[in-house]
């Protein structure tokens, strides 16, 4: 692989309520297309799913980021709360496991409806949370580069 060209960031998106989750995927993907950094995505049937992916592709070598995308929802009977925990967690583990940046646009809103207003304001929503994801994203390995890049400079100075 050619070394100029920088590592694609890895999008992980859960399929269920694919029609608004897709929204995060498609904006994120653009912006970071807008800054020339390419991008692969990836699909599993739902956010517990993930982090698994996420731990595999970081673990690869071959992504710079993982970004996940997906919905919980509150179904009424608090399954939810333990859903978004474990992904979470398990986003973050691979974070620190791997060294390799992971972001998360699982949202957990506390109501969801599958009425017309919500479904057009999640929709909405997820373009805006798609782009943050994105900007987080490109920030946090900016910020990463010069660590390392500091960090190389004061080895050099210490030997």
């Amino acid at each position: 692989m050619n070394q100029s060209l920088p590592l694609p960031i890895a999008i992980v998106s859960a399929t269920w309520h694919r029609d608004i989750v897709g929204q995060a995927v498609d904006a994120a993907a653009a912006e970071l297309h807008r800054h020339e950094l390419p991008t692969q995505r990836f699909e599993v049937p739902g956010v517990f799913e993930i982090p698994l992916h996420a731990q595999r592709l970081a673990q690869s070598g071959r992504y710079a980021a993982v970004i996940a995308c997906g919905l919980v929802v509150n179904g009424g009977i608090y399954r939810h709360e333990f859903v978004s925990s474990a992904v979470i967690d398990g986003l973050m583990r691979v974070q620190l496991d791997t060294g390799v940046p992971v972001f998360s646009a699982v949202l957990t809103p506390r109501d969801f409806h599958e009425h017309e207003e919500h479904h057009a304001f999640f929709h909405a929503h997820f373009v805006k949370k798609g782009v943050e994801v994105a900007n987080a994203c490109r920030a946090t390995l900016a910020s990463l580069r010069a660590l390392d890049a500091h960090g190389s400079a004061d080895r050099a100075t210490i030997a």
